[in-house]
C-alpha cells in the first residue's frame, strides 16, 4: 500500500512563534497538534509528500501542479524572513500524476504558472513536518473550480501513480476550515461557519469522507470555507483503504476553524468507494433542483442548451409562458454556476427586448458564452449547470449608504458613461461598503474619482 496515510493541517502563519511572537500560544492546541502529527508521519519512514494547498495558484478550469525541480518559500510576507524552507519536487511522480489525470480527462499539468515560491499553505504545514525530521521531496498541486468528484478524481490519479512508481507516499491537505465563525473576528460571522466546521471535523473523526464531497455549494460558500477541495482530493488518495482516524483538535479563537487529523492506512476497504456514491449524489441534487426550476429558470436553461447544442439562437418560445414573462419589458440577469462556483454572469440593467422572456433568452446565451472571465460553456458541462435568474425592477438614484442594503437593493455605481453593478444578496458580500466596492471596481471606477449611486429591487427565480 504505498499511500502510508493522510494528515490534513491549517496553516495560520501566526502558528510559528517567528511570526506569532507569542500569539501562537493562543491556539496552543493547534501547535500541539501539528507536532503531533509531523511525529507521527515522520515514523512512517515515507519517500514523497503530495500537497495541495488553496493558495497554491488556482485555476477555475485546471488543476495546477508545481512544474521544475526545486522551490523556496518564506514567511517573509509575515514578518519573519527567517523562516525558509526549500524543497525539491518529485518530477517522476508529478509527471506520472499528469499522465493519469490527462487519461481520466481531467484537465491537469504544469502550465500557466505564476507564483515558483511556496505559498504559505504549503510552507507552514512542512515547517513543522521539517522539524519531526521528514526530509523528502514533493509534489505541489493547487486546487480548481471544478466539482467535487472532479477533485477525488484527482485524488485516485495520485494514488494511482504513488503505486505504480512505487513511492511511499503522504497525503497533506493543507486548508483551514470556515472563516465566519465569530462577530470580532477577521472576516465576521455567519450561522453556516459553526455548522460547517462541525460537520466536517464530525467527518474527519468518523473517516466518513462522502461529507467532504456531498456538502450543499451554497452552504460552503456563505460559510466561507478553505480547504474543503484540498479535503476531497484526500479522500480520492485514500480511495478503498482502511485508515484509522484521528481528529487531533479543532480550534476557533480567532474566528477561523482550525483542525488537524491524522488518517494513517490500516489495510484496504472496497467499501470505501465515494466516486459512484459522490456522482450519485450530484445527480440527485441536480434533478431535485432542475425539477423545482419555474418558467423563468426554464427559458434560460433551454435558451443556453439550444445555443450550445445547435449552435443557433432559440427561434419561438415556448408555449404557456406566464404573462409576467411575455406581456413586461425590464432587464434581466442571468447566472450559472457549476458545484457552487460562478461559471458564467450576464445581464442588462434596463430592458433591451420587447419583453422580459427575449431578455432572459438573449442573456442566458451571453452568460454561457460572452463572460469575458470565462471560456464558453462546453456541451459536456450542460447538465451540470445551475441557473439563476434576476428580474430587475426600477433604479432610483440614492444619497448615502444609509439607504442601501447589500441583501435587498442591488447597487449601480455610476462615474460618467461608466457604469458598475451588483445584485443584492450574495453570498460573501455582506456590507454596504463591500458591495459598493465591488460595483465601482467593475464599472472601472476609481476610489477617488466623483460617483452617483442607484438601488434597485430584483425579483430572483431559482
Amino acid at each position: 500500500m504505498p499511500m502510508l496515510g493522510a494528515v490534513l493541517t491549517p496553516h495560520p502563519p501566526v502558528l510559528l512563534p517567528e511570526v506569532g511572537r507569542g500569539r501562537e500560544k493562543e491556539i496552543a492546541a493547534t501547535g500541539r497538534s501539528m507536532r503531533a502529527a509531523a511525529d507521527q508521519v515522520a515514523g512512517w519512514k515515507l519517500d514523497v509528500l503530495i500537497v495541495a494547498s488553496p493558495h497554491t495558484i488556482l485555476y477555475g478550469d485546471y488543476f495546477h501542479i508545481a512544474p521544475g525541480k526545486v522551490a523556496v518559500g518564506d514567511m517573509t510576507a509575515f514578518g519573519a524572513p527567517q523562516v525558509r524552507i526549500q524543497v525539491e519536487y518529485d518530477t517522476l511522480l508529478r509527471d506520472e500524476i499528469v499522465r493519469r489525470a490527462q487519461q481520466a480527462d481531467l484537465k491537469a499539468g504544469t502550465l500557466g504558472q505564476r507564483e515558483p515560491e511556496l505559498d504559505h499553505g504549503v510552507s507552514i504545514p512542512l515547517y513543522f513536518l521539517r522539524k519531526a525530521g521528514v526530509v523528502c521531496p514533493i509534489v505541489r498541486m493547487g486546487l480548481s473550480g471544478f466539482s467535487p468528484l472532479a477533485h477525488y478524481r484527482l485524488g485516485q490519479c495520485i494514488a494511482e501513480a504513488v503505486e505504480t512508481l512505487g513511492r511511499r507516499a503522504v497525503f497533506v491537505a493543507s486548508g483551514d476550515l470556515s472563516y465566519k465563525l465569530k462577530a470580532d473576528g477577521p472576516y465576521g460571522f455567519a450561522p453556516e461557519g459553526p455548522k460547517f466546521d462541525e460537520t466536517v471535523t464530525r467527518a474527519m473523526a468518523s473517516g466518513d469522507f462522502m461529507q467532504f464531497l456531498t456538502m450543499n455549494p451554497a452552504f460552503c460558500e456563505r460559510a466561507a470555507e478553505c480547504g474543503l477541495r484540498s479535503f476531497q482530493i484526500m479522500a480520492g488518495a485514500l480511495d478503498e483503504l482502511a485508515v484509522a482516524p484521528q481528529l487531533l483538535s479543532h480550534e476557533g479563537t480567532f474566528g477561523v476553524g482550525y483542525a488537524v487529523a491524522l488518517f494513517p492506512v490500516t489495510g484496504q476497504d472496497a467499501s470505501r468507494r465515494c466516486a459512484s456514491a459522490c456522482a450519485q449524489a450530484q445527480r440527485d441534487r441536480l434533478e431535485k433542483r432542475r425539477a423545482g426550476e419555474d418558467a423563468w429558470v426554464r427559458l434560460a436553461r433551454l435558451s443556453l442548451e439550444t445555443y450550445v447544442r445547435t449552435g443557433s439562437r432559440l427561434e419561438h418560445l415556448p408555449d404557456g409562458l406566464p404573462d409576467e414573462l411575455t406581456r413586461r419589458a425590464a432587464g434581466a440577469f442571468v447566472s450559472l454556476h457549476i458545484g457552487g462556483q460562478l461559471r458564467g454572469c450576464i445581464g442588462t440593467i434596463e430592458a433591451t427586448q420587447t419583453n422580459v422572456a427575449q431578455e432572459i433568452v438573449q442573456n442566458a446565451v451571453s452568460a454561457g458564452t460572452r463572460d469575458p472571465r470565462f471560456p464558453p460553456v462546453h456541451p459536456e458541462e450542460l447538465e451540470e449547470l445551475e441557473y439563476s435568474v434576476d428580474v430587475l425592477g426600477e433604479p432610483e438614484p440614492v444619497e448615502s449608504f444609509e439607504q442601501l442594503d447589500p441583501k435587498r437593493y442591488g447597487v449601480i455605481i455610476s462615474c460618467g458613461t461608466r457604469r458598475g453593478l451588483l445584485l443584492p444578496d450574495l453570498d460573501g458580500v455582506d456590507t454596504v461598503a463591500q458591495q459598493v466596492d465591488i460595483a465601482r471596481q467593475k464599472g472601472g471606477i476609481r476610489a477617488d474619482e466623483p460617483y452617483k449611486m442607484e438601488r434597485f429591487e430584483v425579483v430572483r427565480h431559482l
